[in-house]
């Protein structure tokens, strides 16, 4: 099935390649920038795209996906409203999908050890990341709001966490749904502050362990343990989340940051708890970050200072501006575009839809220079080859009644639906397993990151359908 699966996807993708080619040579240039705009706004056009994005005029579509409540989106979310983990809170996906409990006893005597303490199947924590992993690759392929899901694909990459560490699998759901989510096209400000208070992240840097120097754990398991300053969350927060490597801090600054946020930790990790500043952990005394005094004894607003530094630091607006034109225009955008967004950045305090439309009207955005210049990821290529298709995708309950893993209509594409698991596995041959990246940097996000793909596979994201 994964064989015919892959033909499939290889079809897809010659035949998008030749239908981009038309677009950019027999067909009229307004045609091309449309194709081109569908590519780099969404993940691709799906038949009939073209012809309905040039009845209201590429402007007037941009802007529509510019602001996406104004774009009814009711059949996606339909397609997802099947996953019940996507609306249950951590607290309710730590009860209905438990870790296994190596304390209880098995009532049946021959089930092997490592089955003994394994809840059932469907109850296992995995599914969790399971359901992301498809609403994600459904939302990507049915959405009518295709700059949203874009934006949500760059964001938590910017902002990546690891599934597979500890407690974040159950935190992910929310992590994604109540910050990335409604904060894509907001403000950068608020989205810093969503994902620097949200227990994925403060888990997954190890924020929430990190204490004044020597502070000695008072009770539980610990109790009698030195704890001290962890500088993770502080270095990255710095490095990959705001200012950029060059972005002119020092180790110094790394060290006051994370003082800054000593105490920032979470209530409760095994039970769902959120946020919660402890004062008993937290260094009280005054901190000097980038030059900016930090007073001693603010508590929780020293992270909050923080925050706002970099949020509002000249290098954080040109290394965001510099990451969104590498996504939207090349891997090496026009200095002079990078400036101007940047510059939007500044005015407008970190609006990034004032961002995005400052990139998407831009001529270096709209030069034929442009077309085709980007590699997709292994995410992009699979979800841009469904789309070609014309097919729906959905959950497998459909494709397994019908006894295959992913079914075609009868005219070969149209009509047809492929199982999101499929498309999930797809991806992560390919190298891009979704949601679990270790490192804190996320994927890569230049056309060289085709080199750790086979050879084959490679070459198609580069000479097949793999160009945006």
């Amino acid at each position: 099935m994964r064989r015919r699966l892959a033909a499939v996807l290889m079809v897809a993708c010659l035949a998008g390649a030749a239908r981009l080619a038309q677009a950019g040579g027999a067909v009229p240039s307004d045609d091309a920038a449309i194709v081109h705009a569908l590519s780099r706004l969404g993940f691709g056009p799906r038949l009939g795209d073209v012809e309905r994005v040039k009845a209201i005029g590429l402007s007037a579509w941009i802007e529509r996906q510019l602001d996406p409540a104004r774009i009814d989106d009711h059949a996606a979310m339909q397609t997802i409203s099947v996953l019940p983990t996507l609306t249950m809170t951590t607290a309710q996906l730590q009860r209905e999908y438990p870790r296994p409990d190596a304390r209880q006893k098995s009532a049946d005597p021959q089930m092997a050890p490592r089955e003994m303490f394994q809840p059932a199947p469907e109850k296992r924590p995995v599914r969790i990341v399971a359901e992301m992993q498809a609403a994600r690759i459904m939302l990507a392929v049915e959405s009518e709001r295709q700059l949203q899901e874009v934006m949500v694909d760059f964001w938590f990459n910017h902002f990546n966490v690891h599934a597979a560490k500890g407690e974040v699998k159950w935190y992910l759901t929310s992590y994604e749904r109540d910050v990335i989510r409604p904060h894509a096209l907001g403000k950068f400000g608020d989205l810093l502050r969503g994902t620097a208070t949200h227990p994925a992240m403060l888990f997954y840097l190890d924020n929430w362990l990190s204490t004044k120097p020597d502070f000695t754990v008072p009770f539980g398991p610990n109790r009698g343990k030195r704890a001290g300053l962890n500088e993770n969350y502080a270095r990255e927060l710095m490095e990959l989340h705001t200012l950029g490597v060059d972005g002119g801090y020092t180790q110094k600054d790394v060290t006051e940051v994370a003082r800054a946020f000593t105490g920032w930790t979470i209530e409760n990790p095994r039970q769902g708890g959120g946020f919660r500043f402890d004062p008993r952990i937290h260094d009280p005394g005054q901190k000097i970050v980038l030059g900016h005094v930090i007073k001693a004894g603010g508590g929780e607003s020293d992270g909050e200072q923080v925050l706002d530094i970099l949020a509002k630091h000249p290098s954080t607006a040109t290394f965001i501006a510099t990451k969104l034109a590498r996504r939207f225009v090349s891997d090496t955008p026009p200095p002079a575009l990078i400036d101007r967004a940047a510059a939007r950045f500044r005015e407008t305090g970190g609006d990034l839809r004032e961002v995005m439309r400052t990139i998407l009207t831009s001529p270096e955005f709209r030069s034929p220079q442009a077309y085709r210049a980007k590699v997709k990821t292994p995410f992009e290529f699979v979800v841009s080859a469904v789309r070609a298709t014309g097919a729906d995708v959905d959950t497998g309950e459909r494709t397994a009644r019908s006894g295959g893993e992913e079914h075609m209509g009868p005219a070969g594409f149209a009509g047809s639906a492929f199982d999101a698991r499929a498309l999930v596995r797809e991806v992560q041959q390919l190298g891009m397993p979704l949601y679990m990246c270790q490192p804190p940097t996320g994927y890569k996000d230049t056309g060289d990151a085709s080199e750790r793909l086979p050879p084959s596979l490679s070459d198609i994201r580069k000479h097949g359908d793999g160009q945006v």
